[in-house]
């Protein structure tokens, strides 16, 4: 974080140091505020002038903060991340656990839309995490984490999921949020999606793929001459007999009476 200090027009003193100390960090989170709108509404392309008309602030005051456009994203991006692990951990002390971690994540898809363009620098860019975004991530991993475990610990969330199960999931499930243009729709199937972490088991008991080998469960499952499990394809006749030995049977049979 880039300090400002004053050359002489605050009058002096301790005190003088002081208020152009808390000037400067006032300036600066005005400075992240409008910027994280200003690429909210209107993406990528928007010079630092702009950010510093909407922040009430001149185009010098962004630039001493922010030398850069990407440093700016990248204060952005951290700012907002640390505003998700700070309401993460507002969670765990308020609710409980699965209530917490179900919660968090619906925040972090319902969010996910300002965050978007700036999650794509990021991500193109081989020189990024710089230490402000990388100490950001990390606490917001430690978050994601803890409230995870404390809900599989509750019973509330499938056990085979790890962190970065969840992280990739999350991040799906706000694309899909970002592909409707309805959003209370998006935001439907979002919540619709997250319902698939509990532990209820798969979504179907077993898959079947077309045409491969399934067991077929019920009344019809066994080889009505023997008794035998039958082997079935998903598609085409119902097989009845086990065999050729047990179908020959049944056709004596059937002669006979």
């Amino acid at each position: 974080m880039t300090s400002v200090t004053g050359g002489g027009s605050g009058g002096g003193g301790d005190s003088g140091g002081g208020g152009e100390r808390a000037d400067a960090r006032r300036n600066r989170a005005k400075v992240l505020s409008a910027a994280g709108e200003a690429f909210a509404e209107h993406g990528l392309d928007v010079p630092l002038g702009e950010v510093a008309r909407r922040a009430g602030v001149g185009a010098g005051t962004v630039y001493r903060h922010f030398p850069s456009k990407q440093a700016l994203l990248e204060a952005v991006f951290a700012r907002q991340l640390d505003e998700l692990v700070a309401s993460g951990e507002r969670r765990m002390a308020r609710f409980a656990p699965t209530e917490a971690f179900f919660g968090f994540l619906l925040e972090v898809v319902e969010t996910s839309g300002r965050r978007g363009p700036v999650c794509e620098v990021v991500a193109a860019d081989g020189s990024w995490p710089h230490p402000l975004l990388t100490a950001s991530v990390l606490r917001f991993r430690q978050v994601l984490t803890a409230l995870l475990h404390a809900a599989q610990r509750a019973g509330g969330v499938r056990a085979d999921l790890g962190p970065d199960d969840v992280a990739s999931f999350v991040v799906g499930c706000a694309s899909m949020v970002g592909a409707r243009r309805d959003r209370a729709a998006g935001l439907g199937l979002a919540r619709l999606a997250l319902e698939s972490l509990r532990p209820s088991g798969p979504v179907t008991e077993r898959p079947v793929f077309r045409d491969g080998p399934g067991v077929v469960r019920g009344a019809s499952a066994d080889c009505e001459e023997c008794g035998a499990a039958l082997m079935v394809r998903p598609t085409g006749r119902p097989v009845r007999y086990c065999g050729a030995t047990c179908r020959q049977r049944a056709r004596r049979r059937r002669l006979a009476g």
